[in-house]
């Protein structure tokens, strides 16, 4: 007995194994299973990182459109887009799932050959790298190469992951919500991969590689702000509207529309709060000159088309839609005392998106005078001019213009020659006419003496004199 105790420590200990059903693992085949059930856990992480960037890139009406060509896969994946608050919660699921097996999976066949806190560091670093190269950095880049194709092809093993997760998915997506109620979040967490400033920025850089040309930038940028913008901001301002009064002939109607300029005029009772209607110079010469009736017996008010009455604060995309259902061109815009503010013509709203249309000698509303200074109108909105000259200058409750930036700023009536400073801007008031702002010469100015690199000063600065 003890020379077979002596012996004893010199022989090598047997592999440890684990018998489960009859079936010996010893701790090369468990490291091995391991290692594959780790690879199919890195190809799903890198299946739901990529399915996160190709649902949500994909635009709804293109969706739309594979289901009409009858696409295999699109019905599937119109209807997990369907509910989007669903679907993250889906791929979030999935994709932590699976990176917390992977390490903890790791971590356990580590620990059969190192110790345990070698284990825990060697996976933590070593999965990290690996989902971040394989998990997340590839497949997502491929995702936005491939949107759509690729969208299409994961739809059906998404819709099946869901079914699997269905449980776990039910549980976080009502946490979710319950938590975004406390925190004051959104009920959705999911939010558009592109925002209308990514789009303004896609834009800009379009202009710079070429793609687009300086008017098709501000025309897509102005479409942008369209359907933000509200009548008061378009509107022709009261001062501004000629009008013709109801008792008024038909000759002084068509005098009126030649000395004014305009096509078309608003009819009043009394006074311009109380607009009653629009005539038209067409309608004026063709009943008054052949008409078939005695010019001393043609009525104006006869000739009165109606019209809308519209409050200020009235959006001008809706607005749009409104007067070409109507078939108008012309509305009137009140406040809320039933006052009239000014008008809106079709033409307002078109060269929101267009551009200024001039006609005739009508001068620029933004006039170039070099590169930090110009000479602007008075009722040009603050949007314009801040876009033009690269500057912020803010908007008020109560003004959109420069010349309502400009009166609020002084609280006073100004003089032409008076000159104003905000922030890096300055403003000298060029022309006045009674109590009106007509124009104002805004300058960005360098702050600490500085010039901005590449922008030379403006030549014409003896102008001011």
């Amino acid at each position: 007995m003890g020379a077979a105790s002596a012996v004893a420590p010199l022989v090598a200990p047997a592999p440890a194994a684990t018998q489960v059903l009859g079936v010996q693992f010893t701790d090369s085949l468990i490291t091995g299973v391991g290692v594959v059930v780790v690879v199919v856990l890195l190809v799903l992480s890198a299946f739901f990182s990529s399915s996160e960037i190709a649902m949500f890139s994909l635009a709804a009406h293109r969706v739309d459109s594979l289901v009409e060509d009858g696409v295999p896969g699109a019905k599937t994946l119109k209807g997990l887009k369907a509910d989007p608050h669903r679907l993250l919660v889906t791929i979030l699921v999935g994709n932590n799932l699976v990176n917390i097996a992977m390490t903890s999976i790791t971590t356990g066949l580590l620990a059969i050959y190192l110790s345990q806190g070698v284990a825990v560091a060697i996976s933590t670093f070593g999965i990290t790298a690996l989902v971040l190269l394989f998990g997340e950095s590839a497949p997502k880049s491929y995702a936005v190469e491939n949107t759509e194709s690729w969208a299409l092809q994961i739809s059906r093993p998404l819709k099946a992951a869901e079914r699997v997760l269905w449980p776990l998915i039910v549980v976080f997506d009502f946490l979710t919500q319950q938590v975004n109620r406390v925190t004051g979040g959104q009920t959705a967490i999911e939010t558009s991969y592109v925002t209308r400033e990514e789009i303004r920025d896609i834009i800009e850089t379009g202009e710079r590689e070429g793609v687009l040309d300086e008017e098709e930038r501000e025309m897509l940028q102005r479409t942008l702000r369209f359907n933000n913008t509200i009548a008061k901001e378009v509107m022709t301002p009261r001062l501004d509207v000629d009008g013709i009064s109801k008792d008024a002939t038909v000759d002084e109607a068509m005098e009126q529309c030649v000395h004014s300029g305009h096509a078309r005029l608003p009819v009043y009772e009394g006074s311009l709060d109380n607009i009653i209607g629009v005539v038209h110079i067409r309608d004026l010469v063709r009943d008054r000159n052949y008409g078939g009736t005695a010019a001393e017996d043609v009525e104006l008010e006869d000739l009165i088309e109606p019209t809308l009455h519209v409050p200020e604060s009235k959006n001008v995309d809706d607005l749009l839609a409104e007067m070409r259902d109507e078939r108008l061109h012309m509305v009137v815009v009140i406040d809320e005392f039933g006052t009239t503010e000014g008008l809106v013509t079709m033409e307002d709203l078109t060269e929101e998106i267009v551009g200024e249309i001039l006609e005739g000698e009508e001068e620029e509303p933004i006039e170039f005078v070099g590169d930090d200074s110009a000479i602007v109108k008075g009722e040009v909105n603050i949007e314009e001019v801040n876009e033009a000259l690269g500057i912020d200058i803010p908007e008020g409750e109560e003004f959109e213009t420069i010349a309502g930036f400009i009166f609020n700023l002084a609280g006073r009536l100004v003089e032409e020659g008076e000159e104003i400073e905000y922030e890096g801007v300055e403003i000298r008031v060029e022309q006045v006419e009674n109590t009106r702002i007509m124009k104002a010469r805004v300058t960005r100015i360098q702050q600490d003496g500085t010039e901005d690199e590449g922008e030379p000063e403006p030549e014409d600065a003896a102008a001011d004199d």
